[in-house]
């Protein structure tokens, strides 16, 4: 058995489910989420517990088995708390602001970038060198986060650019310049 989809999903107070021939709705106090499933799976729900059981020890129904378990209690987790991901920015005048909805950083281009969030996805700018990505989709923030920071990732040398919170840069080292080499006077 699959150690993470044998494991039972807690719903906490508040959030119900539906579950659907292929497909699990969730509603809560942050929203409302569809996961689809596969059909040869089934999903149950005895109390305040969703169980996610497989018919076989087929390979593709073990595969299947604990991705399932795990899209349906993100979803759970999303509905109730939501997911954030949160950003920091580094370099000499590297900074973000809000302009409505929209997130506007000025990263060392010629112009401020400018990006627009998806509907499901809001940012908080609590400082000007942070940047908070938040929604009930887990996959959709991550992807959201990730093309936040794709517009300048961090740099090898000197670590600037938009980078997750907390994350370490191996920086590398740069030319050692003519201070060693043989020939100069």
């Amino acid at each position: 058995m699959s150690r993470i989809g044998r494991q039972p999903i807690a719903v906490p107070s508040g959030v119900s489910a539906t579950i659907e021939a292929g497909l699990f709705k969730v509603k809560g106090p942050r929203g409302e989420l569809t996961v689809p499933f596969n059909r040869d799976l089934s999903v149950t729900q005895e109390g305040d517990q969703i169980l996610v059981t497989r018919p076989d020890d087929r390979q593709d129904h073990r595969s299947l088995h604990g991705l399932t378990r795990t899209l349906v209690a993100n979803a759970v987790k999303g509905v109730s708390d939501g997911f954030t991901i949160n950003l920091e920015l580094r370099g000499v005048g590297y900074r973000a602001k809000l302009t409505g909805k929209n997130l506007e950083m000025t990263i060392g281009y010629s112009h401020p970038v400018i990006i627009e969030p998806p509907a499901g996805v809001t940012f908080v700018v609590p400082e000007p060198t942070k940047i908070d990505v938040s929604g009930i989709d887990k996959q959709l923030v991550g992807q959201v986060a990730a093309n936040v920071r794709r517009v300048r990732k961090p740099d090898a040398y000197h670590g600037k650019g938009v980078r997750f919170l907390g994350q370490k840069i191996a920086l590398k080292a740069g030319k050692a310049g003519a201070t060693g080499a043989k020939g100069k006077k």
